[in-house]
């Protein structure tokens, strides 16, 4: 399906003029800021992946678990999945995918992908988000789902051991004609942790999602390896993109 039109904006540099790839430094890099050189090395490689550099990430690996919450979750989960949001399933040792391709999207800002498959026995799922870095919010800005009809606030930061720690925030609805914030105890919250294991030579990621009513939503938890393909050939691949892209924050 087409991408639904608005008025498309550039990014701007000092004097109004336009910024170009190689000049924009990659999300992770203006979110974190002088934080970016406390992560681990191989974190720093990971998550320079942009246009400025001409490199993405896809990592390859297995989710020692993944996991949902009591019962009461799960229509809600189930919802979430049809447009590749949450994660119904649960199970252990599940194959897991995750492609960070760069892009430019159709307002003109530099994306990143985070999608992410799990190879459940029954049937594969997607948790798809496409990020941006907004500088009137401060922050990463990851657009979930297919439709990118939720926006989220992420907080990142390095952590004593070298680790990325990533704190959701804020949400908003943006659904056609709806432009509104969510409350609280109706949001999920999101915690991330990753790092790099020397000894065993991966990277290693937890992931925590709950509510202030309903509790733990989902998690997930395991470890990948990662290739470092060539931007713009996997920003070619096709699906990755989101049906339909927003342009506010």
């Amino acid at each position: 399906p087409a991408r639904r039109a608005r008025a498309r904006t550039r990014p701007r540099g000092a004097g109004g003029r336009s910024m170009s790839a190689a000049e924009t430094p990659p999300l992770f890099v203006r979110a974190l800021g002088a934080d970016f050189q406390r992560l681990h090395p191989r974190l720093q490689h990971r998550f320079s992946a942009g246009l400025s550099t001409g490199r993405g990430c896809v990592g390859r690996g297995v989710m020692h678990r993944v996991w949902h919450g009591r019962w009461p979750v799960r229509p809600l989960l189930a919802l979430g999945a049809l447009r590749n949001v949450l994660l119904p399933e649960a199970g252990e040792n599940v194959p897991f995918t995750v492609v960070n391709a760069p892009y430019r999207d159709s307002f003109g800002r530099e994306a990143l992908t985070f999608v992410r498959s799990f190879a459940f026995p029954q049937r594969r799922r997607r948790f798809d988000a496409h990020m941006v870095y907004s500088p009137e919010r401060g922050c990463i800005v990851d657009y979930l789902g297919t439709h990118q009809h939720l926006a989220t606030d992420l907080h990142a930061a390095a952590g004593p051991g070298g680790e990325l720690l990533i704190e959701s925030g804020r949400h908003r609805l943006r659904e056609g004609p709806v432009d509104a914030g969510v409350p609280a105890a109706l949001a999920g919250r999101a915690r991330v942790r990753e790092s790099y294991d020397d000894r065993a030579g991966c990277f290693r990621i937890a992931v925590v999602v709950d509510n202030p009513v309903l509790g733990a939503l989902f998690g997930y938890e395991g470890w990948f390896e990662a290739d470092y393909p060539d931007a713009a050939a996997l920003g070619r691949c096709a699906g990755l993109r989101a049906v339909r892209e927003e342009q506010r924050v």
